[in-house]
């Protein structure tokens, strides 16, 4: 079963052995890696929107260490607590699906049958999540216009990406959640003083948001070590720091051959509310 709908005309779409088709006729083709391109031409900003190859690539080999471990460990548990026996997930903004995977796993070894899609404006992060997890389906598309039906989804995933709360909304049944992954003020503390003279802790997010109630909170914490100069580039590239930060601070820490930091992360879990309650 497919999650995803007809980005022309909205109609359900089959999936099948080369690619997707509507009942209008439109058709997608799989690529290769086996995901399907659903973002049409007039809401691509740029020719490659999204984040880029080095990014991209960068935080692949980072999570891909494990280093995120606590979080992705805490987000499978979450899910778990609170999906029903055959979820339907959508992880928007799914990245390299390095997430997506872990909550699939989770999800599956606990004995339930969960039906996962994944979304990114970026074709090259879609291509490894692809590549990752062959067991759910992926689609290059925009947040901010999710091909997905109205109320299909229990969970919605938005870890570090950008938000679009009607969206969630639509696409959420009743009493479905969608968690919300931010930075905790100390995230990369270590980091930001090497790269910064000044540097300052992030805003805790504190949101309501009309539709939904917040049900749960969760801090995740922990300390990093990281051995080897790529390591440590590999971080720090796949931060927005990689673009904020002055020549100077980026050659200091191309200097560093070790660096240990907090990691601290901020687990929100919305649920949607019943229409006039």
């Amino acid at each position: 079963m497919s999650l995803f709908l007809c980005p022309i005309c909205g109609g359900k779409l089959e999936k099948g052995e080369k690619g997707y088709v509507c009942s209008a006729g439109h058709g997608f083709d799989l690529a290769s890696e086996g995901y399907v391109h659903l973002l049409p031409a007039n809401r691509k900003h740029s020719k490659l929107p999204g984040d880029d190859k080095n990014m991209v690539r960068a935080r692949n080999r980072f999570l891909s260490g494990g280093y995120y471990e606590p979080l992705r460990d805490m987000l499978s548990a979450l899910v778990l607590e609170l999906a029903p026996e055959e979820p339907a997930i959508l992880d928007s903004g799914c990245g390299e699906g390095w997430y997506t995977e872990g909550i699939y796993n989770a999800l599956k070894n606990a004995g339930k049958t969960p039906c996962i899609a994944g979304i990114d404006i970026s074709k090259e992060a879609v291509r490894l999540a692809a590549k990752r997890l062959n067991n759910a389906e992926f689609a290059v598309a925009s947040a901010y216009h999710l091909p997905l039906a109205d109320e299909c989804a229990d969970f919605i995933l938005n870890c570090f990406s950008p938000l679009c709360v009607s969206e969630f909304l639509r696409l959420l049944k009743t009493d479905g959640c969608f968690i919300y992954v931010v930075p905790a003020p100390r995230h990369l503390w270590e980091l930001k003083c090497a790269v910064y003279n000044s540097p300052y802790e992030n805003e805790r997010v504190r949101a309501e948001y009309e539709g939904f109630e917040l049900i749960k909170t969760v801090t995740v914490d922990g300390n990093i070590a990281l051995q080897d100069r790529q390591t440590i580039s590999d971080l720090f590239t796949m931060t927005p720091y990689f673009w904020k930060t002055p020549k100077e601070g980026t050659a200091r820490l191309e200097k560093l051959e070790r660096l240990e930091t907090e990691i601290s992360f901020d687990i929100y879990i919305y649920r949607k509310i019943a229409e006039g309650a």
